[in-house]
């Protein structure tokens, strides 16, 4: 029965039959053209701007059909103005669908960022089985962290790194952008809709996944719940590693070619594959494989074919599979890399350990490893701000006159504060995912935060606010992995953040064509998925999360 509201004269009644109070009452959204020109003060924004303002937004119609249709929704271009004129402006993209579900979701970037995320896009690792953040009625945003990649740069690789010399674009890059790009999004759902975003969520993988990490450490208030996914997070840290990789693999016979690489892939797989129990193409216990490259010696130690190693290359792969440490202190404490596995890359059709077709150099080619692309960029911009400058000469074991600059970077982008308590207490929860397998972030390194994370808030403290799931066989950004994962880690995220249930038995889907549609458990770390001997190889049910003595 219908029941009008005399104070307004609505009438509110879910499908049920139920009443819905006035205050519960969502009102109709704003013209979306009138968002048009609005002002975003510099007061609603938490750190120093000189505010900004709307410069576009029309209604898009819904497009696709299934899984990958989007509803109508109102897109939404903003700008927030830099307190140093010289710096660029914050380019930001709202998107308001007309069936609002009164949560909003922000997207990380990747790489340098300089341009916007899909606004549209899934998550990390997401599901290609279910809609969509926007298409779930999401109200998504992102930004290009504070300036834009020169029209040379392809938006997919986010290797502009120019940006970097200036010192308030290096802030915002390094996470000032997050904060200010949540308060002016929330600032225009809130003119929109008229009421603030219920549950607020953020999700990013690689530069994406330590923004995603930034904002539980510095504004542990601002989200209820954080997907990080191949994460970042010493970025700095991440990139004196690069700095090595690139002189190990510039040095005469060390680098590795296409075909090369391939043969310490196979080698990997022959020696590892079936230790999980089953020989599938996967390496579930990475930890556990003991591989040794010296087996794939050439005779002599020479470089006759591509069907051997010489020991030149040899010394490469186990240094670039070996932990980097450093003798001189970093701002931000950290003293070292763990390195990559053996595996990074874990497809005949990706760079294995990020080495890509060819050896470092001056100027940096564009097939070299993407890692070391970064190293470039990072020299000659973020480092010593001369674009002409050589990054081979800069020693990332030694730096010399570069050790001050360094150490001041890595106290901005080397996100690594493990005292989570805050965020917890104010009922946040935080799923990290990463792929053994990744070639540009090593899944090395997130363990040993998420470790940390557990010695500084407690190990059961921490299971209540957090997961680390790793993926067997899952790379960075998941292209050509010998396991595509699929997850739906935002249901479980909200399942988790709005109704206290914890994560259960998760299951990753496998999306490559030749993999069937292959399921595994998703083990929480430690743990890994082991076969049980019997049963469909296929099938996650046939499989255990074993965890390895210590």
């Amino acid at each position: 029965m219908k029941k009008t509201i005399p104070a307004t004269g609505l009438v509110c009644v879910l499908a049920s039959g139920t009443l819905l109070s006035p205050a519960l009452a969502v009102q109709p959204p704003a013209d979306c053209g009138s968002l048009r020109g609005l002002r975003l003060p510099a007061s609603v924004i938490g750190l120093p701007t000189t505010g900004g303002e709307v410069s576009e937004a029309n209604t898009v119609a819904p497009t696709g059909s299934g899984t990958s249709a989007t509803g109508a929704y109102c897109r939404v271009e903003a700008v927030i103005h830099p307190v140093d004129p010289r710096a660029p402006d914050i380019t930001l993209r709202v998107a308001l669908p007309q069936q609002w579900n009164k949560k909003s979701m922000m997207f990380g970037g990747g790489g340098y960022n300089g341009t916007i995320p899909d606004v549209t896009g899934n998550v990390p690792f997401g599901p290609t089985s279910r809609p969509r953040p926007l298409s779930r009625g999401y109200a998504t945003y992102a930004s290009d962290s504070g300036h834009q990649a020169a029209p040379e740069f392809e938006p997919a690789t986010s290797l502009d790194g120019s940006f970097g010399v200036n010192d308030e674009a290096v802030r915002n890059f390094a996470g000032d952008a997050l904060k200010k790009t949540h308060d002016a999004a929330r600032h225009i759902i809130r003119t929109h809709y008229r009421s603030a975003p219920a549950h607020r969520y953020i999700a990013g993988g690689s530069s994406g996944g330590r923004e995603a990490l930034a904002v539980a450490q510095r504004w542990p208030t601002d989200f209820d719940g954080v997907i990080a996914a191949y994460p970042a997070w010493n970025a700095a840290s991440l990139n004196l590693f690069f700095g090595y990789e690139a002189q190990i693999l510039s040095r005469p016979g060390a680098f590795l070619n296409p075909a090369e690489q391939d043969l310490l892939y196979r080698g990997v797989i022959r020696s590892c594959d079936g230790d999980d129990g089953l020989r599938d193409g996967v390496i579930s216990n990475e930890s556990g494989c003991r591989f040794q490259p010296r087996t794939l010696r050439c005779s002599g130690g020479k470089d006759t074919a591509d069907t051997c190693l010489s020991d030149h290359q040899i010394h490469a792969a186990l240094a670039l599979s070996s932990p980097l440490r450093w003798k001189y202190r970093l701002a931000s404490g950290e003293t070292g890399y763990p390195g990559f596995p053996f595996l990074s890359g874990a497809d005949m059709t990706t760079p294995l350990l990020g080495m890509g077709a060819r050896a470092p150099g001056h100027p940096m080619p564009k097939d070299s490893g993407y890692g070391v692309q970064f190293w470039d960029q990072w020299v000659r911009y973020l480092v010593t701000r001369d674009p002409a400058h050589d990054p081979l000469a800069v020693d990332p074991r030694r730096p010399g006159a570069w050790q001050h600059r360094i150490s001041l970077l890595s106290a901005l982008q080397d996100v690594n504060d493990p005292d989570l308590r805050r965020f917890a207490e104010a009922g946040g929860k935080l799923l990290l995912l990463h792929g053994t397998a990744d070639e540009l972030v090593s899944h090395r390194s997130t363990v040993e935060y998420f470790q940390r994370v557990q010695k500084r808030v407690g190990p059961h403290a921490t299971g209540a606010f957090a997961r680390l799931y790793l993926i067997p066989g899952a790379n960075h950004v998941n292209v050509d992995a010998s396991f595509a994962a699929s997850y739906d880690s935002l249901s479980a995220l909200e399942n988790w953040t709005e109704d206290g249930r914890t994560p259960s038995r998760p299951v990753v889907t496998d999306t490559n064509p030749a993999g069937n549609a292959r399921t595994r458990p998703l083990c929480a770390f430690p743990s890994w998925p082991k076969y049980r001997g019997h049963g469909d190889p296929a099938s996650a049910r046939s499989f255990t999360c074993h965890s390895t003595p210590s």
